[in-house]
């Protein structure tokens, strides 16, 4: 007997899925602005003249590189809770996505940093500007420009990365698929439905995220050739 398809059995959870949608969203942009934080203290960390500190560095971007993120997430949830620290589902999703993220970041960002040309940091140190100053002012705006493609494309792996938050039980889009095809029982079209979702919100944030970056950083660009 042939599957028919029944999409219209899915507009009554329309609502649901447009929740599930923007909390999605909503914990990308929060670990993207958090995460791209740590990137940067990370990048400068590893620079650092205290061996101590980019040991420190770099045991963390090992150690997150290394490890699958629903296990980093269910550390942080189930994890911590044993050694007294309890945090909401919300909180424990965005922690691990933002240190996820953020060690990646790290060695994005210090990719770019290394690219940057000595003789920058020469005519930086010329004007008397500080080693503080000269990574805020001169480096750090150049290598972000260098890397922004690569960091837009981890953004986006973090957003689709998001959707094991549902084990957690955060109410995003995938969690609402398992919620609605759990009562419609039609899980190829509700399924199929988050798929073109997820598809459809990649391209955009990634369009999005390439125009905020000719935007932010073609001066920078146009400097450092």
């Amino acid at each position: 007997m042939a599957y028919e398809l029944q999409f219209g059995d899915l507009g009554e959870y329309a609502g649901m899925f447009a929740s599930g949608a923007a909390t999605t969203l909503g914990l990308t942009a929060v670990s993207t602005a958090l995460g791209i934080a740590v990137g940067v203290l990370g990048a400068a960390g590893s620079g650092s003249r205290h061996g101590w500190l980019r040991k420190l560095v770099g045991g963390y971007v090992e150690a997150i590189r290394n490890t699958p993120f629903i296990v980093q997430l269910f550390f942080v949830f189930f994890g911590l809770p044993a050694l007294g620290v309890h945090m909401g589902e919300f909180t424990a999703a965005i922690l691990a996505m933002t240190l996820n993220l953020g060690a990646y970041s790290v060695e994005i960002i210090r990719a770019g940093i290394a690219a940057v040309p000595k003789g920058h940091h020469e005519a930086a140190a010329s004007l008397a500007m500080s080693r503080a100053q000269t990574f805020r002012h001169v480096v750090l705006p150049q290598a972000l420009a260098k890397v922004f493609p690569a960091l837009s494309s981890q953004i986006v792996i973090t957003m689709l990365g998001s959707a094991v938050v549902s084990q957690i039980s955060v109410p995003d889009l995938t969690y609402a698929a398992s919620y609605i095809q759990s009562r419609n029982f039609r899980a190829f079209e509700t399924y199929f439905l988050i798929t073109a979702s997820y598809l459809v919100m990649a391209i955009v944030l990634r369009a999005l995220l390439n125009a905020a970056g000719k935007r932010l950083f073609s001066r920078n660009l146009r400097g450092a050739r």
